[in-house]
């Protein structure tokens, strides 16, 4: 299996080493030169452009930062730069694990099958920690063909992978649970404050709601307090692990999406904007659980 990899940042080098340890042959590209050097000693060949990397491959997954982004790669940008699109051979298939905007994800889908390729948006769930692991949850959006061909590439890089339904939904599906991790998160961080405002210690409050009706992913995997767990960010100075300004942005996209619908997300919109101040606060490099110092800051 001959795999090209555009992207790569915290998740997608992880991701490209996951696919050399599986035996595939991965050629990464990255407008950072930097960033391909370690995985070259782990095996893969560094393309000096997008054209190098998608030229003779099976199939490409690209890692990315945002819509624009992602459109600009696969169909070329407002200064005259081509997309990959028009680079790769007839039969290449698509795998775009950002996460972005439904939208971009439809319209680079449409534009691909005018030019008979497949495309599947298969953005991803499970963080830094999963990626370097190999058990990332995929969400995959596009025709029930195009996942079963992306199921055989997925598999190398994680451990649960759902099809979400056609081109675009397996970002939607993304949305909505970042929506839900956002509020999860601060719910937790609040709670966990409160009890600590109030003489509690935070290990002991964090083992009665995990045996109780307040138990959640973050409480069980994730705890945003310092101390509490060994292998998380909170223990580590909020590093490394989904940085604030990525959940500021998927929060985003799910405030866009509740627009476009008209749906009603008062906590959405209240977690965004707590990630907001947060971010605007100089947290925008620190994980995501760092919100939690957002409300032990009047102690500090």
């Amino acid at each position: 299996m001959k795999i090209a990899f555009i992207g790569l940042g915290n998740m997608g080098s992880p991701m490209a080493a996951n696919l050399l340890k599986a035996g595939c042959e991965v050629t990464v590209f990255d407008i950072d030169p930097t960033h391909t050097k370690a995985l070259e000693s782990q095996g893969a060949t560094a393309a000096r452009s997008l054209e190098e990397a998608v030229s003779g491959v099976d199939t490409v997954v690209t890692m990315l930062p945002a819509g624009q982004h992602v459109r600009a790669v696969y169909l070329g940008d407002h200064q005259g730069g081509s997309g990959l699109l028009k680079m790769i051979a007839p039969g290449t298939f698509l795998i775009d694990s950002s996460t972005i905007d439904p939208d971009s994800a439809r319209i680079v889908a449409a534009e691909a099958e005018k030019l008979g390729f497949e495309f599947v948006d298969a953005p991803v769930s499970g963080g830094v920690a999963g990626a370097q692991a190999g058990t990332l949850t995929f969400i995959v959006g596009g025709s029930d063909s195009a996942f079963e061909k992306a199921r055989s590439v997925l598999q190398h890089m994680g451990k649960n992978i759902f099809h979400a339904g056609k081109a675009g939904d397996g970002q939607m599906a993304k949305i909505c649970n970042n929506l839900m991790l956002g509020i999860l998160m601060s719910g937790t961080c609040e709670a966990l404050s409160l009890g600590i405002d109030n003489g509690l210690d935070p290990k002991v409050l964090s083992d009665i709601m995990m045996q109780s009706s307040g138990r959640n992913w973050a409480l069980e995997l994730y705890n945003p307090c310092p101390g509490i767990m060994a292998s998380v960010p909170s223990s580590n100075d909020y590093k490394p692990g989904f940085m604030t300004k990525l959940m500021l942005k998927d929060l985003g996209l799910g405030l866009e999406a509740a627009t476009r619908s008209q749906s009603a997300i008062p906590m959405g919109m209240l977690a965004r904007n707590l990630y907001a101040f947060h971010n605007a606060a100089g947290h925008d490099q620190q994980d995501f659980s760092s919100l939690f110092q957002f409300y032990r800051k009047k102690n500090q």
